[in-house]
């Protein structure tokens, strides 16, 4: 058993080793692990370009060095192989062994590697939902693994890039075969299927081809001034060497593409599948002291904090997705789009800095009045755009519900009657909808983390912890409050730490997630299991001095990355709840 005295030193030594995780500008930057698929699709790009031979070589000699025992790729280090990600690092890679390993993993994947059996897995994969699967076929086409160019472009699908054309507020009810954020792909990947492969009905093609002028110009409208749209390396890569391939390389959309390419490769070879997440970051580092914060940091630094935060703040239309001004992203740099859970942690980090004047309560305001449009008729808070629910990634979320739920009831007293009524009548619907989401054995699923040795990959570990905290704020739905206590207690690892599911390896992440989730709780029956946890995770930490990360985050189309602050900022958070 972890004695106080050795508890209490590893509570100080996380909080000095997350305190020294900030970078010059005084906020957490952090580190997204390196991505064999963005590697790969970097790699293929930079390829149909026909230069940046000593990049391309660069990260061919990444992935060779990183290639699992098996052959095959996951889409981090740490993550078991993939198809998606074998097939595009085996397009990456010119013939050799490590391609001819690649090879042998995906025959025994897929059956085998004939362009019909590979295309069929990969299409299966993901079901209806095009916003991967079309991009990963052209990415084969492309690198001259699906069979000849004639027969490789037949079995893309067709994307209707000519939809893109239409008012943005059609778009949700188009049923686009690809999620909200894919704009880009849909109209590159759409243009290069359309000019390798024409579609034999002349009015169709014809309209394609009158539009073609009109929708560049609107992907050249959305892309930013970094060239990486989304700052996402595999979303950028897609557009890049499918315009390519439709014969558009000079297009300055291509080369600002690939200038973002060239500049985000790391020393190593790779590339990470976004920039940085540096705004999540700072609001979950700020976040994770909750009311304590004052006693960690002095109150010019609390002010030096929110003044970040205010410039963060979208004051205009976003030109990518229309959101309106008001809300957050994960980053601070040009590629960043509006989203929910960034809003939402902003929110709270604004109100746990306790900075109070005119320009954090109208930064306040706005920010809660953003989310209130962006509630969904379901009452859940989807990630980017209400009424997009057709695709996975676009749906309401429990864990995006549950911050949203938490943000408003933080700010509730400080709103105008207005806004505070709109409020008022928002969470009654936001906690009805996380009750119908609790599954039958008292867990919640979230949108945006998983767990890949779990269950149909799924993350309950998470998302059961993030709807705890916020239904204990809110002092609501009780009866699904204790359920989810129960299969929190229940999915315990006999080692004290917790996974994604019972039996799944334990990590500091989810260990720390359900400790700040049950300490709360204030029941004495949990006690034993509580101290076995924060035994676990002083002994896993080595005292607080080491934060070994796990690949528990999803990205754009169900991409695992991890983040190397992830575990430390948890970590601070299970030990400041805990010490409370």
């Amino acid at each position: 058993m972890t004695t106080a005295e050795t508890l209490n030193q590893t509570a100080r030594n996380t909080i000095e080793y997350l305190l020294a995780q900030r970078n010059a500008a005084g906020v957490w930057e952090g580190y997204l692990s390196s991505s064999a698929l963005s590697t790969a699709t970097a790699v293929i790009a930079l390829r149909a370009n026909g230069s940046d031979s000593d990049l391309v070589a660069r990260g061919r000699e990444w992935l060779t060095k990183t290639q699992n025992n098996d052959g095959g790729w996951g889409d981090t280090v740490l993550s078991v192989s993939n198809i998606s990600t074998t097939a595009l690092c085996w397009a990456a890679l010119p013939d050799g062994d490590s391609a001819s390993h690649a090879e042998q993993w995906l025959s025994a994947a897929a059956g085998s590697t004939d362009p019909a059996a590979l295309s069929k897995a990969i299409a299966d994969r993901y079901g209806k939902d095009r916003t991967f699967s079309v991009p990963i076929l052209t990415a084969l086409a492309i690198g001259h693994r699906l069979g000849t160019p004639e027969d490789a472009w037949r079995r893309v699908p067709q994307l209707p890039f000519e939809l893109a054309a239409c008012p943005y507020q059609w778009f949700q009810f188009l049923s686009l075969p690809v999620v909200s954020y894919a704009l880009p792909a849909l109209i590159a990947i759409g243009l290069s299927r359309h000019r390798r492969r024409p579609s034999w009905n002349l009015p169709a093609r014809g309209i394609r081809n009158a539009l073609t002028n009109r929708v560049m110009r609107i992907l050249g409208g959305i892309q930013p001034s970094c060239g990486g749209f989304l700052e996402a390396t595999p979303l950028t890569s897609f557009v890049a060497m499918n315009l390519i391939a439709a014969g558009m390389g000079s297009h300055e959309v291509v080369q600002k593409c690939l200038a973002f390419l060239r500049t985000s490769i790391r020393d190593d070879g790779s590339w990470p599948i976004d920039t940085n997440l540096s705004t999540w970051l700072t609001t979950l580092a700020i976040n994770a002291f909750g009311e304590s914060v004052a006693e960690v940091f002095t109150e010019p630094e609390r002010t030096h904090f929110a003044e970040w935060l205010l410039a963060q703040q979208f004051d205009t239309e976003h030109p990518y997705t229309h959101a309106a001004p008001g809300a957050w992203s994960w980053t601070n740099l040009p590629g960043a789009v509006p989203d929910a859970d960034d809003t939402a942690g902003a929110l709270l980090a604004l109100k746990n800095l306790g900075i109070r004047n005119p320009k954090v309560l109208e930064a306040a305001s706005r920010g809660t009045v953003w989310l209130l449009d962006l509630q969904n008729r379901d009452g859940g808070i989807p990630t980017f755009c209400r009424g997009w629910g057709h695709l996975p990634f676009d749906r309401s979320g429990a864990d995006l519900t549950a911050h949203a739920l938490r943000a408003w009831n933080a700010w509730l007293p400080d709103l105008d009657p207005p806004t505070r009524k709109r409020v008022q009548s928002a969470i009654p619907q936001a906690v009805s909808y996380l009750t119908r989401e609790q599954q039958s054995d008292g867990g919640w699923v979230p949108l945006w983390f998983g767990s890949q040795h779990a269950p149909l990959e799924q993350n309950k570990t998470f998302g059961t912890s993030r709807v705890l905290v916020a239904l204990r704020e809110m002092k609501a739905a009780q009866d699904q409050y204790l359920a989810g206590v129960r299969w929190l207690i229940r999915n315990q690892n006999s080692d004290g730490g917790w996974g994604g599911a019972i039996d799944v390896a334990s990590t500091v992440e989810e260990t720390s997630l359900a400790v700040s989730a049950l300490v709360p709780v204030a029941d004495p029956a949990l006690e034993p299991a509580l101290n076995k946890a924060i035994d676990w995770l002083a002994s896993h930490t080595q005292i607080g001095t080491d934060f070994p990360a796990s690949p528990i985050g999803f990205y754009f189309a169900s991409l695992w990355y991890y983040e190397k602050l992830y575990p430390v900022l948890f970590a601070t958070s299970a030990f400041r709840t805990h010490s409370k």
